[in-house]
């Protein structure tokens, strides 16, 4: 053989080998993962894991995001994406299925293995969630002599069709640990515990039922129930709530597991924004470990955003940013993320002593503890905790001394050394703003939409061809279908004139009872009233001053949801509309005339819903000069996407309530009409005691929700259509874009800091290593471009109003500068070897706030 043939079929040889060898590793990288438990923790292929898992419900968010999210999740230190899975969305029709667009649980499960990430999928069906009806679909409710979440054969048939569909469906695309896939845990049911009771003995069977059906299903892979402490063996009751340190499995051959730990907590229309302190956050992350537990999730930790009517409550916002770790619109929240992430890496550096052995536990005083996890082979990691609420505490343990701030846990990942203290923050902030977008054509340079509008007045009263007559007043829901948000009552009434309540004078009342959520009253084609019930249990009472003519006048209502009940025994019970009484009396107490039982005519949804407007597409549009401020009245205009990738929301200032779409898509219900009250906020929040959804509180006297996300890939980059449905009346000229940026970031690290968690190296706990400030542009693609402010020594304030103390180093602005100006990321150490000592004795800290460009 010629060597150059030789020479070929060796090149050929040594090519087919790495093909063989690639394919060889393909094989085994995704191989069957064997996923088990026992009393420590969930063991993947025969080793015991401590996991950080967050929740990201795929349809919150759109495709082309889920990527981005998927990799800050795990840049955050997470093993494990939660979602649930929405059964509305995926069988809006009994029988037809549909999993495309934001819709796609295939593509996001795939997409979250190929990161490295495992999955925990939350079937449920039942997902309560702030999701339109808990996530059930709302032909189910008119299935006959069915029950929701008992033992009842047709509630029990069709979860069970729907289960095992979705669990088929991720076996056929190798989903499951078992087949190689990244799913290690299944949910089924959700949260039944808290209201099972409600239910009686039903409740019992029916959790055994759901139990056994889930478990026929051989998904290879274990299953949870959430607050379910009598979950039959071998599903795993966890926790949900803001701590779960004291939670205990109902088997000591169970693992400890927290399913939602809430990363803050949903915002309604009408109330302030609730958020949590990340210091508390990390303290209850980090007491939950110490105290056994092996495995926690964030709820949220990517919230996102209730497009079109999914949002349930009722009156919950179409924001469901949950001050999670990630924001809405997809930007990490910092210091939260970085400081969680930082938890999480000190976290594991324990693990090794902790999936070895159960802690033992040793007060250290009132209100102190110690936790030790400690092997016979020498390994020994530990928590010391202080539980209290008011005073700094110094504990003495293993021989040395450690200060501990007040609602903190320490973790020493050797017994010795200090890597991370919950309530120190080494993690930078960053100041979010909202720029307003100067848009071609039809923006002023503030981004005020100007020009170009065209409009329709939505009909009073009845003007669809489908509508129909019945006697007496229909509960709403079961009328629409909650096909449409709106569903409208038109009668009418003969008057004489010789009726005793229009006698003496009298004011004719009329006197409207609905169970909500909302009610607009026209008689004789005018606007009588508006309510709403945002608070309560949600009833509406309303007496209306009503002129009556003689001969016929007409009385038409409007009924309206804000999103269906989602939460609560028996929630599928809960009705909407006016279901009276309806009657007219006099203001001075006269006759009542009762017009509940008369025939009403009844109209599903909207006429402009009917001509499909949303689309834009439709030829009613009228060209001339538009009406502001008149209720219930379409807009249309046109417009261009702003520049650049940051993320575009619409602020919905001037305008009232209703919905809006672009480009045919839902961006969700808008309202900012209505704000919050005015007491409530504070403008510092102590993150030292038990958390609740109303500790921590802004925006009082406010609208909650202002602006609305507009995902980019929703947009063209030119001929954009933007179609409102205004409710109460606005303007929508003022209707502006704006794109979310960050301002600048900032740190504070004080000389007391324990240094960065990556400088932790057990094999050289002799190396000093002091804090250290750290600062890094949010995008790769920029640069720290200045400082706007710098001061070792005592500064104070917050980011973005920082200001020097009486003590500071005259040095530390051109130090900073030096390190940071032209680079994406820098870190200083802080201390008097970098700037000096600018007074001794004192107590010192190093504050920085930096651009990027």
């Amino acid at each position: 053989m010629m060597i150059k043939e030789r020479m070929k079929l060796q090149k050929w040889l040594i090519i087919l080998l790495m093909v063989i060898c690639m394919n060889y590793l393909i094989t085994t990288s995704f191989g069957a993962i064997n996923v088990t438990y026992d009393h420590r923790a969930l063991v993947i292929d025969g080793k015991r894991r401590v996991l950080v898992s967050g929740s990201i419900h795929y349809p919150r968010s759109t495709p082309e995001m889920w990527g981005d999210l998927i990799q800050k999740s795990k840049d955050g230190g997470l093993d494990i994406i939660e979602t649930y899975v929405f059964w509305d969305l995926h069988e809006p029709v009994r029988g037809q299925y549909d999993f495309n667009g934001r819709k796609d649980l295939v593509k996001f499960v795939k997409l979250v293995g190929e990161a490295g990430l495992y999955v925990h999928l939350r079937i449920g069906p039942y997902v309560c969630a702030e999701w339109n009806y808990g996530g059930f679909p709302l032909w189910l409710h008119f299935i006959p002599g069915i029950k929701f979440r008992t033992d009842n054969e047709p509630f029990k048939e069709e979860m069970q069709r729907f289960t095992t569909y979705i669990v088929d469906l991720m076996k056929k695309n190798d989903l499951y640990a078992s087949q190689g896939g990244p799913i290690i845990l299944s949910q089924i049911e959700n949260e039944y515990g808290n209201i099972d009771s409600a239910y009686g003995s039903a409740a019992k069977s029916y959790i055994k039922w759901a139990a056994n059906m889930a478990l026929s299903l051989d998904t290879g892979v274990p299953w949870v129930m959430c607050q379910q402490s009598d979950a039959p063996d071998p599903i795993i009751n966890t926790c949900n709530g803001f701590y779960c340190d004291q939670f205990t499995p109902n088997s000591n051959q169970k693992p400890k597991l927290w399913t939602e730990n809430w990363s803050g907590w949903f915002t309604s229309f009408g109330n302030p924004i609730p958020y949590r302190p990340v210091e508390d956050l990390a303290f209850a992350v980090a007491r939950f470990y110490q105290r056994g537990g092996t495995m926690q999730n964030y709820y949220m930790y990517h919230g996102g955003t209730n497009f079109g009517h999914s949002s349930g409550g009722p009156f919950i916002t179409t924001t469901y940013d949950y001050d999670a770790p990630i924001d809405e619109y997809g930007i990490i929240r910092q210091p939260k993320w970085g400081h969680l992430r930082d938890v999480h890496k000190a976290i594991k550096l324990c693990e090794a002593a902790m999936v070895a052995t159960d802690p033992t536990y040793t007060s250290l005083g009132s209100n102190l503890e110690a936790a030790v996890y400690k092997t016979e082979s020498g390994l020994c990691s530990a928590y010391l905790a202080n539980m209290g609420t008011q005073s700094d505490a110094t504990v003495n343990f293993n021989s040395n001394s450690y200060k501990l701030p007040a609602w903190s846990v320490s973790i020493l990942p050797d017994c010795k050394n200090v890597v991370l203290n919950t309530a120190k923050i080494n993690s930078m902030a960053m100041l979010p703003k909202f720029v307003p977008q100067s848009l071609k054509y039809n923006l002023e340079s503030s981004g005020v939409l100007q020009s170009s509008w065209s409009w329709y007045g939505e009909p009073v009263g009845i003007s669809k061809k489908d509508a129909f007559v019945k006697p007496g007043l229909l509960e709403q829901i079961n009328t629409t279908s909650d096909q449409s948000d709106y569903l409208w009552y038109s009668s009418s009434i003969v008057i004489r004139g010789d009726e005793p309540f229009l006698q003496n004078g009298s004011q004719t009342v009329l006197h409207v009872a609905s169970l909500g959520h909302g009610l607009h009253a026209f008689v004789n084609g005018k606007l009588a009233a508006t309510r709403y019930s945002p608070h309560g249990d949600h009833h509406i009472t309303v007496d209306i001053p009503a002129t009556l003519n003689v001969g016929t006048n007409t009385v038409d209502f409007l009924s309206l949801t804000v999103g269906l009940q989602n939460y609560g025994a028996f929630f599928e019970l809960t009705g909407a509309g006016v279901t009276g009484p309806v009657s007219l009396r006099s203001s001075s107490g006269g006759l009542t005339v009762d017009l509940s039982a008369q025939p009403w005519t009844y109209q599903v949804g909207l006429k402009g819903e009917d001509l499909d407007l949303s689309s834009g597409s439709s030829s009613v549009w009228d060209s001339s000069a538009f009406p502001k401020n008149q209720p219930l009245t379409w807009y249309k205009t046109s417009f261009d996407a702003p520049d650049g990738s940051d993320p575009v929301a619409l602020d919905f200032t001037g305008m009232g309530k209703g919905e809006a779409w672009v480009n045919g898509q839902s961006i969700g219900r808008y309202w900012p009409a209505l704000s919050a009250p005015n007491n409530g906020c504070t403008d510092y929040c102590n993150y030292r005691g038990a958390y609740s959804a109303q500790k921590c509180l802004k925006k009082c006297g406010k609208p909650p929700q202002q602006l609305y996300h507009v995902p980019r890939s929703w947009m063209k980059q030119t001929g954009n259509v933007l179609v409102v449905f205004e409710e109460i009346g606005g303007d929508p000229t003022q209707i502006s874009f704006v794109t979310k940026q960050i301002s600048s970031m900032c740190s504070h690290v004080s000389e007391s800091h324990p240094p960065p968690v990556d400088t932790w190296n057990p094999k050289k706990t002799g190396m000093k290593v002091g804090p250290v400030l750290s600062l890094e542009c949010p995008s790769p693609n920029q640069a720290i471009s200045s400082i706007k402010f710098a001061s070792f020594g005592t500064p104070q304030g917050t980011c973005g109003s920082y200001a020097h103390g009486r003590c500071k180093s005259d040095k530390t602005l051109s130090v900073v500068h030096k390190a940071c100006v032209g680079s994406r990321s820098c870190s200083i150490g802080v201390s008097i070897d970098t700037f000096g000592d600018p007074c001794i004795g004192v107590a010192k800290s190093l504050a920085v706030e930096a651009t990027c460009a």
